[in-house]
């Protein structure tokens, strides 16, 4: 297997885990109604960029799956989103909202490390496929990482001094 082979594989599987947790930190502060929506619109450019590296991968003999099918809600699901209610806007839920966002962070500027590499080789290859994916879906990993500092950003000065 190739470094790209590589490269290709674990930016997948990275994309198809930064969805599930986008998907999951927007259940968790479902009360935070803008964090809430916000997640779940940028959780969609994960899922397809995972389709999208799937369709590539095919192309250098990779069997990528496509994206994770979401989980069915059920009795954890249900209870969590009863806590959130109940917990609203306490000083803790917003630590937890700083964890999940300095965590979704982290993830996304791993998936624009890996992008970047693979920009790199395409370049050097020549592999025009391979370019044009990532000028595709590169962009919306870089709004995906403004996005998690800005909330860091706006939320930590109040949430961090205030407990």
């Amino acid at each position: 297997m190739s470094g790209v082979d590589l490269t290709l594989r674990t930016l997948h599987d990275d994309e198809r885990d930064l969805e599930q947790d986008l998907l999951a930190a927007a259940e968790r502060h479902r009360v935070e109604h803008e964090f809430h929506h916000i997640a779940t619109d940028v959780a969609r450019w994960s899922r397809e960029h995972a389709v999208r590296l799937a369709a590539l991968g095919r192309d250098h003999g990779l069997a990528l799956s496509g994206p994770r099918e979401h989980p069915s809600p059920g009795a954890l699901a249900a209870l969590r989103e009863k806590a959130s209610q109940a917990l609203g806007r306490r000083p803790g839920t917003g630590l937890l909202l700083l964890q999940d966002l300095r965590d979704l962070h982290l993830a996304a500027v791993r998936n624009s490390l890996h992008w970047e590499m693979l920009a790199q080789a395409a370049q050097a290859t020549r592999d025009r496929d391979l370019l044009e994916l990532v000028s595709a879906c590169h962009p919306q990993t870089l709004r995906q990482m403004r996005w998690t500092n800005t909330m860091i950003k706006v939320l930590s000065p109040q949430l961090l001094v205030s407990g």
